[in-house]
């Protein structure tokens, strides 16, 4: 199945290098690119993409607002494609905000083309793309804010089994599907599972989101091991 993506860059050499090399994969197809949110949330609307890459920072309407009217959509519109944001550095204050908005993760601009690749299709498939430095800065985030409420969320997370809470928690402090099941004796296709059902039950979109739940909720506290 082909993958449909838009590129939403104000710089016209990078979205016709990232074109070039996506056009160039079988199972991709680049169909537009816009240089501001703007026009991307615009073209997003006339194209219905799958994946959405897009900048943070931008004129007339930066990457995370579209973003936000792109996974938020008014009513009427039903089209919600997967966003991945584009970035110039890893410590960009709007990663975490990008994520709460509900985008499926970030991609340094200078990523090794392979990544680029990788990433599109992972975004594709539903997954997040969320790296354990990624997974840091989120910690590190709340750690400067004040301390959830405990019963926030408490009700949802009452509907997790022992070892669904267990993989949330794991999830949440940066470890991958085969460091879970590492953790926890588990086959890797079965924490694949347990992670389903936990995005199911908490009727969150990846697993970005699953992090920031976990935290938000008192589940996990920043600077806990």
């Amino acid at each position: 199945m082909t993958t449909r993506v838009i590129i939403v860059d104000d710089q016209a050499m990078v979205r016709a290098g990232f074109a070039a090399l996506l056009a160039a994969q079988s199972d991709i197809d680049v169909v537009g690119d816009a240089p501001d949110g703007v026009q991307g949330v615009a073209l997003s609307r006339r194209t219905h993409p799958d994946v959405v890459l897009m900048d943070v920072r931008m004129p007339e309407m930066d990457g995370l607002e579209a973003a936000r009217q792109l996974l938020d959509p008014p009513v009427g519109v039903v089209h919600r494609p997967k966003v991945l944001m584009l970035t110039t550095f890893d410590v960009d204050d709007y990663v975490y905000e990008a994520l709460r908005a509900g985008a499926s993760g970030f991609l340094l601009k200078d990523a090794p083309p392979a990544d680029l690749i990788s990433a599109v299709r992972v975004v594709a498939a539903g997954e997040a793309l969320l790296a354990p430095s990624v997974t840091r800065r989120l910690i590190a985030d709340f750690a400067r804010r004040p301390a959830p409420r405990k019963d926030r969320g408490a009700l949802r997370l009452n509907g997790l089994t022992p070892r669904e809470t267990e993989v949330l928690e794991l999830i949440a402090r940066g470890l991958s599907n085969q460091e879970i099941a590492e953790a926890l004796i588990l086959a890797e296709q079965t924490v694949k599972t347990h992670i389903g059902r936990v995005l199911a039950k908490l009727e969150l979109r990846d697993r970005a989101q699953a992090v920031i739940f976990a935290y938000e909720s008192g589940l996990v506290a920043p600077g806990e091991r």
